[in-house]
């Protein structure tokens, strides 16, 4: 078997880029950015009022002056006005360009108004360019503002929209479908027999791929039934980029995914992993280049290989840029006694001003309830051994 860093490389190394397209503003929240985005002009573009009040020369204020006749309104968004009076003051708005002549706002709160004239109080504190914000302090026209394979949110498709731009280069959404196996398995809502489960796994897998912002998710339920199996992943292979299967991948008598999935042309890239839970997942890629990640059926099984392989692989996919491991250490020692890579739940919690892992171990593969209340979990190296607190390990959030 080989090693949880070999599977992720080799599904990395495996997964075929997903093409780019052009995508409106609108709708690229969670897609991965395929082209630099460079400022098309200084950010602020002219120097900027930042507070409500009053604009006026900073050289009378330091002359003495402390009454200013209000010689106009500067609004947001109006052209520029131009004070022409040093005794005088213009009214500004937060959002304003800083009319001409001025280099020194004081706000509304600093100010008192009697008869058009605004009187500055003492504890004003002002400086030269106070309240202002500068033209091109934040970024200068040419500077690259955003990298490809960044991932989008709020504050990224800010910036874009900043530039002037309506739409950009972006990975197109990848077509994932999410698959459970298995003639043990119910649908939430409907009548179940003592000898049933109701089906969980695929909800879960679709709620942790709508949190990182793939959108384009199908789901669906398969028996354990080769004919129907055949016809159905065929199905899924001609329309879909992203195959993700739980169950059926193990070594029992109606675990027909694996040579179901390769009768249909999905060349393996490798069948188990020295670990646990989750040791008998498998991985292949399709004649069109889909990806196929068929899962082990144990609900911890299910999700520890999701977040541990699959995202990795949608990344690369995607073309985003890989995302860093954190590293930490445990609140406590604890013994790894088979030779495998162990996975466990952890909380976490600040332990002298640090945050630390405690470990919070499940009773089996099939115990998700001992998932509730936990942010991730822990990969620690194959044992057996002990695994100290001084030790660093990679922690994975859900």
């Amino acid at each position: 078997m080989i090693s949880p860093a070999e599977a992720e490389a080799a599904i990395r190394n495996a997964a075929p880029p997903l093409p780019s397209i052009v995508t409106p503003l609108t709708e690229l929240g969670g897609a991965v950015l395929r082209e630099a985005i460079v400022a098309s002009r200084d950010q602020p573009p002219f120097d900027r009022v930042t507070m409500d009040g009053i604009a006026f020369a900073y050289e009378a204020y330091r002359g003495g002056r402390r009454d200013f006749r209000v010689a106009g309104t500067q609004a947001a968004g109006a052209s520029q006005h131009t004070l022409s009076d040093t005794d005088a003051c213009i009214e500004v708005m937060t959002g304003a360009i800083v009319p001409a002549g001025c280099d020194c706002v004081v706000p509304v709160e600093k100010l008192s108004m009697r008869d058009g004239v605004a009187s500055i109080t003492d504890d004003a504190g002002l400086a030269a360019n106070a309240n202002i914000h500068s033209r091109g302090l934040d970024s200068r026209r040419g500077d690259r503002l955003i990298e490809p394979g960044t991932r989008l949110g709020a504050a990224e498709i800010a910036v874009i929209a900043s530039t002037g731009q309506d739409r950009a280069q972006a990975t197109r959404s990848p077509r994932i479908v999410v698959i459970s196996t298995g003639d043990e398995l119910v649908e939430p809502g409907r009548p179940v027999t003592d000898w049933q489960i109701y089906r969980s796994n695929a909800f879960a897998v679709l709620a942790t791929l709508g949190s990182r912002g793939f959108r384009d998710l199908a789901n669906d339920h398969l028996p354990d039934d080769l004919d129907t199996l055949r016809r159905r992943l065929r199905t899924h292979l001609d329309e879909r980029d992203v195959l993700i299967l739980s169950g059926g991948v193990s070594m029992g008598r109606f675990d027909y995914v694996p040579r179901v999935l390769e009768e249909l042309g999905v060349s393996l890239v490798f069948h188990k992993v020295a670990q646990r839970p989750g040791k008998p997942m498998w991985f292949g890629v399709g004649a069109r280049g889909q990806t196929v990640y068929a899962l082990p059926g144990n609900p911890v099984s299910t999700l520890v290989c999701l977040v541990r392989y699959v995202l990795p692989g949608l990344d690369t996919s995607t073309g985003a840029i890989a995302r860093s491991v954190e590293q930490i250490s445990l609140t406590d020692e604890f013994e790894v006694k088979p030779p495998l890579t162990l996975f466990l739940p952890v909380r976490l919690a600040n332990v002298g001003g640090c945050t630390r892992a405690n470990v919070r171990p499940t009773r089996g593969s099939g115990d998700f309830t001992s998932l509730l209340g936990t942010d991730g979990f822990v990969e620690l190296p194959a044992g057996p051994r002990v695994v100290s607190r001084h030790e660093t390990v990679s922690l994975y959030r859900w």
